[in-house]
């Protein structure tokens, strides 16, 4: 091989390349000089509802020429942990500080309350609650079991107190999937994994003062409460009578009502 010929070679060659990254170089200081460096910001990684409650599987941080930067745009993950959008973002939108709000008296409960109503906690089991299938934003009947006669069968009655109720909360689980506490796992905040959350052993109705008060007298008179689900576009309300032992009997019920009226005379 002509050494002379392969020396010229590798002279033109590092003569390319030198112009090559001449002109790299050169695109890169009038980019630099129209745009500005490569800065860190925090973007969302999927989109974002308002009041969601943000943690490391909602936001990452990418690099983007400092002309794009937004105004008050979050530089670290951790500065947006455990925070609460305001408003909905968007997958690959800049996260900036009014975008984002700390848990407090404006993202809780009491938010979500509409005005002239009241928010109130009963106590529910599975067998209660529809097996807590029941999710914020359903709509319930609040139906109760009232003994007003000491234990005597034939004057309980089953009676649907409620209707069409609006659930705010069941435990921490708030409308609009908005925790009221996160949980720290390996220093970064995890929100509940609500889709499955059925840890909960109360459930925070929407009611009027007067329907309040209604259902703390049940509560306290140990009334027993039934909640059951309803389809959340069925505004109808029905006019149900109460349920009583001879409603269940049905063509029965004449017997039963001998039966009751011969222990009541026998009481005199």
């Amino acid at each position: 091989m002509n050494s002379r010929a392969f020396t010229l070679s590798l002279v033109i060659a590092g003569i390319a390349v030198f112009m090559v990254m001449s002109y790299i170089d050169g695109r890169e200081a009038k980019f630099k000089e129209a745009y500005g460096n490569m800065v860190p910001v925090v973007v969302a990684k999927s989109d974002i509802r308002e009041l969601d409650l943000i943690d490391d599987t909602k936001v990452q941080v990418v690099t983007v020429p400092e002309k794009y930067k937004m105004p008050g745009v979050f530089d670290k993950e951790e500065l947006v942990y455990n925070t609460i959008a305001t408003v909905p973002i968007k997958k690959g939108e800049q996260i900036t500080k009014p975008r984002v709000t700390y848990p407090g008296s404006r993202t809780g409960l009491a938010r979500q309350v509409s005005i002239g109503k009241r928010a109130l906690a009963i106590r529910i089991s599975e067998a209660e609650a529809v097996s807590k299938l029941i999710k914020p934003g359903d709509r319930v009947d609040v139906l109760a079991l009232i003994d007003y006669a000491n234990g005597r069968k034939e004057k309980m009655k089953v009676k649907t107190v409620l209707q069409d109720v609006y659930v705010l909360a069941t435990g921490l689980n708030v409308t609009k999937e908005l925790p009221l506490v996160g949980m720290q796992v390996d220093k970064k905040v995890k929100s509940m994994n609500l889709t499955n959350y059925t840890r909960f052993n109360t459930i925070t109705l929407e009611l009027t003062p007067f329907q309040v008060q209604q259902m703390i007298y049940l509560i306290k008179t140990d009334g027993a409460i039934y909640v059951s689900l309803r389809n959340n576009d069925d505004k109808a309300i029905e006019r149900v009578n109460s349920t009583t032992i001879f409603d269940i009997l049905g063509e029965d019920a004449v017997d039963a009502k001998a039966f009751y009226g011969k222990r009541e005379q026998k009481k005199r």
